[in-house]
């Protein structure tokens, strides 16, 4: 399953969720295919999630044939060999405890023939020896491509057509969905918020040993949860998860942004303008506020205040943003955060409309 000859049909995270989902419906296993660390075994988690199942990752790659086909025995009972079954695939009585068990075969196509073989009855007939999958198993398949420079053996022709395959890509906004419901930290989503290329620059010609991907920026958000890294050690460590030249660049916009008014100064109204005219720290600022805006009402505070915060968010970007800048701080507050502004409650949502919405309007179209 060569990708390096054609160019493949790609989804976003949010059009792979949609495609799984239909498969599982379906009981029909499916492929998932992508780079590294673009979030394919997040994404399959996050739907054993969403549907109160329990996911079994299985990665091949690091696997033996007997650890599917089992472990053959004597029975001394009839005399006969037997075969003790694998102890990862889930029992009629462990999945009667879910509504679904998701069994997911991560990095199959790095795993030896030896275990696509033994993998092969599992697929496709739902049952190894006599092993039986549970009736509310449903099974997906995840690898990367060949031409990532990874270690991968090409799926024997007959096992790939038991597939449905789809080809995951990394899509800014669908990530940004995804930072906001964990908590990514504000300076990467403000970052790349601004610098959308940055989010993946993974080349599988270069040598380099790190680079971007949703996973690496991940590591980048944890590193800097704590606050308790000095310049020096911080840059180390960023540009061993992304790569020295973007950890720069990175950087660089966090020391920007640490000039920043704080974003709580800004909602309660102590703060009304801006002396910061860097564009990537002004994009942080307006995350952060959202991010303040959803806590707020995370934390089931008065209504009447969460609306006079919301003015103040609306005011400020009116008096102190380009036009691409408040459009994009509305969507994001709109779509991404969902938060719930009430027009007739905000005194400033008249001004902010006639100057913005149809700008609004053909950013969603």
């Amino acid at each position: 399953m060569s990708s390096s000859a054609v160019e493949h049909r790609t989804v976003t995270s949010v059009g792979a969720v949609k495609a799984i989902k239909k498969c599982f419906d379906k009981k029909r296993p499916l492929f998932l295919w992508g780079p590294p660390g673009i979030g394919k075994s997040e994404v399959v988690e996050g739907i054993a999630q969403s549907m109160n199942g329990f996911m079994i990752d299985l990665r091949l790659g690091q696997m033996d044939p007997t650890d599917i086909r089992g472990v053959p025995f004597y029975n001394k009972d009839n005399g006969t060999m037997d075969w003790a079954p694998p102890i990862d695939l889930p029992t009629e009585e462990f999945a009667s405890q879910y509504p679904v068990v998701v069994l997911f075969l991560d990095e199959m196509n790095s795993a030896a023939p030896a275990v696509q073989a033994a993998a092969y009855q599992l697929i496709l007939n739902r049952r190894v020896g006599k092993y039986v999958l549970p009736d509310n198993v449903v099974m997906i398949a995840a690898g990367n491509r060949e031409s990532d420079k990874g270690v991968t053996y090409r799926m024997p022709t007959p096992l790939a057509n038991r597939f449905v395959h789809i080809e995951m890509r990394a899509d800014f906004l669908a990530w940004a969905d995804w930072a906001v419901n964990n908590n990514i930290h504000t300076d990467v989503v403000g970052y790349l918020s601004f610098a959308k290329q940055d989010l993946y620059d993974f080349d599988a010609k270069s040598a380099s040993r790190s680079f971007a991907t949703p996973r690496s920026w991940t590591f980048v958000s944890e590193l800097l949860e704590d606050d308790d890294l000095d310049e020096t050690t911080a840059t180390d460590l960023i540009a061993g998860a992304i790569g020295e030249g973007l950890a720069v660049k990175f950087m660089a916009h966090r020391k920007v942004s640490g000039k920043l008014p704080n974003p709580e100064d800004v909602l309660s109204g102590k703060v009304k303008d801006l002396k910061v005219d860097e564009v990537s720290a002004q994009y942080s600022l307006v995350i952060s506020m959202c991010y303040e805006l959803k806590q707020y009402i995370g934390e089931n505070k008065d209504d009447k205040e969460f609306h006079k915060m919301s003015d103040n968010f609306f005011r400020f970007m009116m008096d102190n943003f380009e036009t691409e800048l408040v459009v994009m701080g509305a969507r994001i507050a709109l779509t991404t955060y969902n938060l719930p502004f009430q027009p007739t409650k905000l005194k400033n949502f008249d001004e902010f409309h006639q100057r913005y919405g149809k700008y609004i309007l053909a950013s969603q179209g």
